[in-house]
């Protein structure tokens, strides 16, 4: 059996200042934008460059309740976990663009990180992996797929 997350639902205030940061920002590709009338909303997917199955799907809120978790979806803990092949080309990309980082890089055992923040403040690693790190994520798969 192989399975895989296809899309995360971000709540989001607008999609088009949502688009503007993820796309016009940090660079992430829009995969789809489609208007859906029956319920008076878009399906906004993005995906980081290179992406292969995880997405993002834009959501916009539309209740008071859903407004309310704007920005706040895991209550201040790292939301989402950004990989990358070059951490120092994005992590200072980001900064010419006003991205605000609230953790400053630091090496790890498993590779250098830095936090961010959304526009809506939600709170994102910028990864790169370290090669003993992927190699034990490899090892790890590997043997599950040996059973």
């Amino acid at each position: 059996m192989k399975q895989s997350l296809a899309l995360v639902s971000l709540v989001v205030r607008d999609y088009d200042e949502a688009l503007e940061f993820f796309v016009g920002t940090l660079g992430f590709v829009l995969v789809e934008d489609s208007f859906v009338p029956a319920q008076a909303k878009r399906w906004v997917v993005i995906a980081p460059p290179g992406a292969s199955e995880s997405r993002l799907l834009l959501a916009r809120a539309s209740t008071t309740e859903q407004q309310s978790r704007i920005g706040t979806q895991t209550g201040g803990r790292v939301f989402l976990f950004l990989h990358t092949d070059n951490f120092w080309r994005d992590y200072n990309s980001y900064k010419a663009k006003g991205v605000v980082f609230v953790r400053e890089p630091r090496d790890e055992p498993y590779g250098i990180v830095a936090v961010f923040k959304d526009l809506y403040g939600n709170l994102w690693d910028l990864l790169q992996p370290s090669t003993a790190s992927r190699s034990s994520a490899h090892l790890v798969r590997t043997r599950k797929e040996r059973g």
